[in-house]
């Protein structure tokens, strides 16, 4: 998977005694994180664990408020390798932290007392403490979720702000957001029977994504992709959670419907609450 090179390819012998990261490396990280910040295993086979692998950072994938996402490709020096999307959540300096409260309801961070107030109040180490958290939940929903075999990147590690997970794209191009598909017809039906899915997949689970929308949706060869979850939010114990869940039922089937295809998100929210419930 995500394989650059042939079948025929040829591995050269290293010397790994004289090899350094250059401009752009490091050596992975993969070593460095405990049990409980790798991916769930079994590990899918293409996953690198070795300690001699090396990543390479090869560009920017999506800017965003909170995080930028980066492509890196991890491999052993000499041999074919396995890219990665890496997500960097912005800290000390980020300024739209504050607007994740809605989400954070019935959700503590588990950390001392002086943590979560600084959280609260917005200052600086508030914010590097709430960037930090937001990536730990991330890569704790798309454990959860992946694990229930819903449509989501593989999680491969964590730590501090930056997650790295499964790349959803051919070659080093990323996989076209739904917002941007010119599906019609049949097509688009089966788009929306797969958005429908994983709404429902995530009301089985208790939860709502809290923001879905066309914007964070991929489709890859026919097939969606959710994505940006840190505030997964659980429906039960966050008061906003009802809304929630319906705000992201009417989000996607307004899409849908202004693309022409009729749908309702009354019966889609009806059909949530089932699930919840």
């Amino acid at each position: 998977m995500n394989n650059f090179f042939g079948d025929d390819f040829v591995v050269p012998t290293f010397d790994f005694a004289d090899v350094e990261p250059g401009v752009g490396q490091r050596w992975s990280t993969w070593a460095s994180v405990t049990p409980s910040e790798r991916g769930p295993q079994p590990w899918p086979d293409w996953v690198v664990t070795s300690r001699d692998a090396m990543d390479t950072e090869l560009g920017i994938l999506k800017t965003g408020k909170e995080a930028d996402v980066f492509l890196v490709e991890r491999a052993i020096p000499g041999t074919p390798g396995v890219l990665l999307a890496a997500k960097r959540y912005r800290s000390a300096d980020h300024r739209d932290f504050h607007r994740s409260s809605v989400y954070r309801e019935g959700r503590g961070i588990e950390k001392k007392s002086r943590d979560q107030r600084a959280v609260e109040r917005g200052s600086r180490y508030g914010r590097g403490v709430a960037a930090v958290a937001w990536s730990y939940a991330e890569f704790g929903a798309l454990s959860r979720l992946y694990l229930r075999g819903l449509p989501v990147p593989y999680p491969v590690q964590v730590s501090g702000t930056e997650m790295l997970m499964e790349f959803i794209g051919s070659g080093t191009t990323a996989a076209p957001r739904l917002a941007a598909s010119h599906a019609s017809g049949s097509e688009l039906a089966d788009l929306f029977a797969q958005v429908a899915a994983i709404v429902l997949g995530l009301a089985a689970e208790g939860c709502a994504h809290g923001d879905l929308s066309p914007y964070n949706l991929l489709v890859h060869e026919g097939r969606v992709v959710a994505i940006d979850l840190p505030q997964l939010v659980d429906v039960v114990a966050n008061p906003n959670g009802m809304a929630l869940l319906e705000r992201d039922c009417r989000s996607v089937c307004d899409w849908f419907t202004r693309r022409g295809h009729a749908c309702d998100a009354g019966e889609l929210f009806a059909q949530a609450c089932g699930e919840l419930f």
